[in-house]
């Protein structure tokens, strides 16, 4: 979409009659311009939604390999740091923490708030992305995730974390997260969903390698300048947001005359909430997800707790991330064969075997038995995590799938912010997590039996859907018989007339 073929077509434009506007209405506009009158007598051309999307062709490629590494590297950073929170949680808990029994409880509360702001902030993050583009957007927040981590590494009491740590850094990765994921669906169309699996492989990639970065920097630079050397891949975010070149036209019906700002209803839109399979979804997921964030926070810390702190507990991170890179690619294509709103049933099943595994943590006596657990963890982990699009479109369909995911993105910041630190509390009051294990396995389930209602509300829907339609052609099909009954009438009433004049006539 360059300026030269814009003026050729501009050109083009002068001689040739605009697509969707009808000969005698071009005819009948020349003719008042032949008249001297101004005024355009033609329709205003309304652009009917797809329609840019169908002019533009997608590189597929070239350019866009740059834009999915760049991306990749924002998936696996932002989240890789989040995933690794919980080596940072051991070294929080004991350099700012007073030595009672909330140390652990004040100390989840960090990581927690990073996590829940990330997502808290995604309905915010998808309204920026609009108005001021995916490059302004993931670069501002690369700089300001860099500011967090800095002012994080200079701190002295843990309250200051909450704030630099929990709000600044979070807000930064969230306005990096949203566009990296945006910004794929101008390059790519026919590949989208390969490149969407590869991009979000980068978290697992993170998860993996990070864990052993992590745990050499803290022994050996401590907690501030392993900080400082995080911020380091912030610094390379904010330099990969650069990368995001806008390549789709811009709607001129998404903005005000005059105005970058999109409309009101556009902002806000409820058309999503008028589905009662989006709303049941939107309750069940959140609901599953008070115990979801839990073993990523305290599994090192109940390793050390149970094992001692010789055991190797970075493998256990490691084990997460692997298979969850794994699911993420496999249900990732598996999904596509299963039809309609029954891609529910594959979260459905993830969520009771991610519960399932959280209870089984406290009850691994052998180091072997808790590998096994993080294994079949992850894989389902990414599970849930690669058919939350589909299930979305499905859903609400692909006009609003943005919003949806937004709104439900904001909703998941609530218990994935609330589950550590009570997880946390537990631990302080009892002196172990195996009660704070067992109950976080109790709200994957829960949620997962939620989540089963969907397919039968759907169809219930679409059959009363038929029903109403079935209902109003045979309304159509009695209205054109009284019509056509009416004409009859009508037609032998005439005859009727004309007879009888004929026949006064003859009389006379």
């Amino acid at each position: 979409m360059t300026e030269g073929s814009n003026m050729q077509e501009d050109a083009a434009g002068k001689d040739e009659v605009p697509a969707g506007v009808p000969a005698d209405e071009k005819r009948l506009e020349e003719e008042n311009k032949e008249n001297g009158d101004s005024k355009v007598t033609v329709p205003e051309q309304t652009t009917t939604p797809g329609a840019e999307e169908a002019e533009f062709v997608h590189p597929e490629g070239g350019w866009g390999w740059v834009v999915m590494l760049a991306a990749m590297w924002c998936n696996g950073s932002v989240f890789g740091i989040q995933n690794a929170f919980g080596l940072l949680f051991i070294t929080i808990s004991k350099e700012f923490g007073s030595g009672n029994e909330e140390d652990g409880f004040k100390a989840a509360w960090v990581g927690s708030l990073s996590m829940g702001m990330i997502f808290f902030c995604s309905p915010i993050v998808s309204i920026f992305t609009n108005i001021f583009g995916c490059r302004v957007t993931a670069v501002a927040g690369g700089a300001i995730g860099l500011v967090g981590l800095l002012a994080s590494s200079f701190v002295t009491s843990m309250g200051a974390l909450y704030f630099t740590y929990g709000i600044v850094f979070a807000c930064g990765c969230s306005l990096t997260y949203q566009p990296s994921l945006v910004i794929l669906g101008h390059y790519f169309k026919k590949r989208l969903g390969l490149v969407n699996g590869i991009v979000t492989t980068g978290s697992s990639i993170f998860t993996i390698t990070l864990p052993i970065v992590l745990s050499n920097l803290l022994e050996k630079v401590g907690f501030q300048n392993t900080l400082r050397v995080l911020a380091i891949l912030m610094f390379v975010l904010m330099l990969a947001g650069f990368t995001y070149k806008p390549l789709l036209p811009v709607s001129p019906v998404q903005t005000r005359a005059g105005s970058r700002c999109p409309p009101m209803r556009q902002i806000f839109n409820l058309n999503i909430w008028k589905s009662l399979g989006y709303r049941i979804w939107a309750f069940g997921i959140p609901t599953a997800l008070y115990g979801y964030f839990v073993p990523y926070v305290h599994l090192v810390k109940h390793v050390d707790d149970r094992f001692g702190e010789d055991a190797n507990d970075v493998v256990l991170l490691m084990c997460i991330g692997v298979t969850s890179g794994v699911g993420r690619l496999i249900f990732g294509r598996v999904v596509d064969y299963i039809p309609g709103v029954n891609k529910v049933f594959l979260q459905v099943t993830s969520f009771f075997v991610i519960g399932l595994m959280s209870m089984m943590i406290p009850l691994c006596n052998v180091f072997g038995g808790l590998i096994a657990v993080c294994l079949l963890m992850g894989l389902f982990d990414g599970c849930f995590i690669s058919i939350m699009a589909p299930i979305a479109f499905e859903l609400v369909g692909s006009q609003d799938v943005s919003q949806a995911i937004g709104f439900m993105l904001g909703l998941m910041s609530v218990p994935m912010t609330v589950g550590p630190p009570i997880a946390g509390f537990l631990r302080d009051r009892l002196g172990n997590y195996d009660l704070a294990f067992y109950l976080a396995g109790i709200p994957p389930m829960v949620g997962g039996a939620v989540l089963c209602l969907i397919p039968w509300v759907e169809a219930r829907r679409k059959r009363r859907e038929r029903e109403e339609a079935l209902g109003k052609e045979q309304d159509i099909t009695q209205k054109m018989i009284e019509h056509d009954k009416a004409l009859v009438d009508t037609q032998c009433e005439k005859d009727l007339k004309v007879a009888q004049c004929k026949d006064g006539e003859s009389v006379l």
